[in-house]
């Protein structure tokens, strides 16, 4: 892999940003971003148990998907507050994600303002809570919708592999899916790396970008972008989206949604096994012609 390390900020203002990030679609981080000061400052385990702790949630482990794997679904289920006694105490793979806190404790939202500043477009009854324990992962995988993504990271740490949507081929892309073929855990330690090069040799010639989000850390995503996150401590991080400026790629995220997720789920019921051979097939197939391009 080709890796540059993102660019990072104390301070960035929207000007700059828009600038040099968000028109050229390059990731950063910013430290100190003003719309997040006070959850900064107030938000840890002990106040998300105090309001939410009776709240059940899914949880999900650290097993890549297959021809059986449903999309999205929860692993287990168990009550918030408990899941953070455990994840507080860690190591733990199991993690959350995808989880509208908001819903339930809508006050929450006085804690942070949104950017608009900065870009437009943010879903603002959608914004998201991932909490991981040490040593959980996020597989490489893209936001189906495309959205562009503002991560801020609470408490505790994790590294964070990213790669344009364009370098999808040599991610070994499955087709139908937002997902890689390739298991990238713990890409960067030599001893415990399940990176297989020998059956992946495309991904060394991927282009991307990595860094780490430390306490208040917010790491801009552009909309598209593959990545993958590793939990280095327990943590919990929010993520506000905002919808791609450009029409036709509003057009593909829908595609995505209600297209080719519909299609790839009625498969995975009816002909699992050489629905998902066939992915395999095509997705080494493509990955082949970065190889050898024309």
């Amino acid at each position: 892999m080709q890796l540059k390390s993102m660019a990072i900020f104390d301070a960035l203002d929207a000007e700059s940003f828009k600038r040099d990030f968000y028109n050229p679609q390059i990731p950063c981080i910013i430290k100190n971003f003003d719309y997040n000061k006070t959850a900064k400052e107030k938000w840890n385990w002990e106040y998300f148990k105090k309001i939410l702790g009776d709240k059940e949630v899914g949880v999900y482990n650290n097993k890549k998907s297959d021809a059986y794997t449903p999309i999205n679904k929860a692993d287990g289920y168990m009550k918030f507050g408990d899941y953070l006694d455990m994840v507080k105490n860690g190591p733990v793979e199991l993690r959350i994600f995808l989880f509208n806190i908001f819903q339930h404790a809508p006050k929450l939202t006085n804690d942070f303002a949104w950017p608009d500043e900065y870009m437009k477009g943010f879903v603002k009854k959608y914004p998201m809570l991932f909490t991981g324990g040490a040593g959980s992962i996020t597989h490489m995988h893209f936001d189906i919708d495309l959205s562009h993504i503002l991560h801020t990271q609470f408490i505790g740490k994790k590294k964070v592999l990213l790669f344009p949507y364009d370098e999808q081929y040599k991610l070994y892309r499955k087709p139908f899916e937002v997902l890689s073929l390739v298991d990238f855990s713990n890409y960067s330690d030599a001893n415990r790396s399940k990176l297989n090069y020998e059956a992946f040799p495309a991904v060394k010639m991927a282009n991307g970008f990595e860094g780490v989000l430390e306490h208040g850390d917010t790491l801009f995503m552009p909309g598209g972008y593959w990545h993958h996150m590793e939990y280095l401590e327990s943590g919990f991080a929010m993520s506000l989206r905002a919808m791609h400026p450009s029409l036709g790629v509003k057009l593909k995220g829908l595609w995505n949604l209600a297209g080719m997720r519909s299609i790839d789920t009625l498969l995975k019921k009816t002909m699992p096994l050489k629905w998902y051979s066939w992915k395999e097939k095509k997705s080494k197939t493509s990955a082949a012609k970065e190889l050898s391009p024309a």
